[in-house]
């Protein structure tokens, strides 16, 4: 068995890394981060090195591979808290489609993902008393919240029990709505549903488990390179900080705090790079495993990560002007996404007890 990434993988990661340093730096974050979506020319660029399609069959245009190609890359747009969707629509909304026994639905909209001219999102009813509902002919009716890049989508995958529905973002029964929040690099909405036409994409729970596992793991490895920034953020700053005539860092609570968030980083790696595997290798059941384990550790240690940068860099860290705070509400954003980390936690109990 080989735990190391192949030479391609980490090129792509390197090609990546250098277009995001070009195209998307912190001061472009900071320009969209209160724009309703990150559809732009960086997007269309990402499309182009063919992040969008990389997960999408190669009869659809995609280049027909699994997450764990796409594991570094999304680990280097969390270290430049890129505020695209790809999370959202080049792996959670593919893999729906892709568990659709219907050529038609593939053929409508995965194309269109993978070169990038067309984005999804996941509208999954959440536990927090939304409803929807899907009539014998596909229409849909209901309110769901917290959709992860709702407003950028075209097509949007919404799930009403065990059914999975792919819907027309532009339908004229789809009304999104912005939904502000604490980070601007993750950008949601809360969507309405009256009588939107949809194509049933599966009727037994799969293809929204898979989707819902998939896009979950592929949050906590874009949370990895969040946390890695903020640990080394921290590092530097700690060499030139001085307090008392010494670097902060030589104080042995500055010191404990790096090891901490170390110490959690390297864990979490080694939990969502096995959980990407496990998408892309494991049986349903040893996937939802992984992605649940996977999402409980980084809902609570990746936020204590960014919580121990605040603490090193001070009052000055949370101000605008720093950019420590952009990877706080980064992974403030991951502990919360999907349910918190007692919620993970619950829910790994339960699969494994």
């Amino acid at each position: 068995m080989d735990f190391e990434f192949t030479e391609d993988q980490q090129l792509l990661a390197t090609s990546v890394q250098r277009y995001l340093t070009e195209r998307a730096p912190i001061g472009y974050v900071r320009s969209v981060y209160d724009a309703e979506a990150a559809v732009d020319d960086v997007w269309r660029g990402l499309a182009e090195i063919g992040i969008t399609g990389m997960l999408v069959a190669e009869r659809f245009g995609g280049a027909g591979m699994g997450l764990v190609d796409l594991a570094l890359p999304l680990g280097e747009m969390g270290r430049t808290v890129y505020p695209g969707p790809v999370p959202a629509s080049a792996v959670g909304t593919v893999v729906a489609l892709q568990h659709s026994a219907d050529d038609g639905v593939q053929e409508r909209w995965l194309p269109g993902i993978a070169d990038g001219s067309v984005v999804g999102a996941l509208a999954l009813t959440d536990a927090r008393g939304t409803t929807t509902a899907v009539d014998v002919h596909g229409a849909v009716t209901g309110h769901t919240v917290q959709v992860l890049d709702g407003c950028a989508a075209d097509v949007l995958i919404v799930a009403a029990g065990s059914v999975l529905v792919a819907v027309d973002a532009k339908d004229p029964g789809v009304q999104v709505t912005p939904t502000e929040t604490v980070d601007g690099s993750r950008k949601f909405a809360a969507i309405t549903f009256a009588g939107a036409p949809g194509s049933v994409i599966s009727e037994d729970g799969a293809a929204r488990d898979a989707a819902d596992d998939a896009l979950g793991i592929a949050m906590v490895l874009d949370g990895i390179g969040a946390a890695e920034r903020a640990l080394e953020l921290s590092i530097a700053y700690a060499k030139e900080r001085e307090q008392f005539g010494k670097p902060i860092g030589s104080f042995q609570a500055i010191q404990h705090l790096c090891a901490d968030m170390l110490r959690a980083i390297e864990l979490g790696r080694a939990v969502g790079y096995y959980a990407a595997w496990a998408c892309d290798a494991a049986d349903p059941v040893e996937r939802h495993r992984a992605a649940t384990m996977a999402r409980a550790f980084a809902a609570d240690d990746f936020y204590r990560v960014a919580a121990n940068a605040i603490q090193i860099f001070g009052g000055i860290g949370f101000t605008w002007e720093h950019d420590i705070h952009l990877y706080y509400k980064r992974l403030l954003t991951l502990s919360l996404f999907g349910g918190s980390a007692s919620d993970h936690l619950e829910e790994l109990a339960a699969i494994v007890l």
